[in-house]
């Protein structure tokens, strides 16, 4: 009877250790998931400001040639890039 008891204290023993090696291993999954996630969400931003850049160039390629269309937008994106920077000044 006694053999029993201390046999079963050290299944849940055993037990109990797995569960937090699993649970450790759960969390630092999740941690490398939500570090790829902030890397996605950078790319995502990058992808839709040269998704914007492309759409300026292409509204100005339109009506003038390319150099003349790239000075205008990067004079555009300068402005906007003052703009906030007051914004947040």
């Amino acid at each position: 009877m006694r053999e029993e008891i201390w046999q079963d204290i050290y299944t849940l023993i055993s037990l109990y250790e797995k569960s937090k090696r699993d649970c450790e291993t759960a969390r630092e999954e999740l941690q490398q998931k939500e570090a790829k996630l902030e890397e996605y969400k950078e790319q995502i931003k990058e992808l839709e400001k040269q998704i914007d850049n492309l759409k300026l160039k292409t509204a100005f390629l339109s009506t003038s040639g390319d150099e003349e269309a790239k000075e205008k937008i990067d004079k555009l994106i300068r402005e906007i890039d003052r703009c906030i920077a007051l914004l947040e000044g």
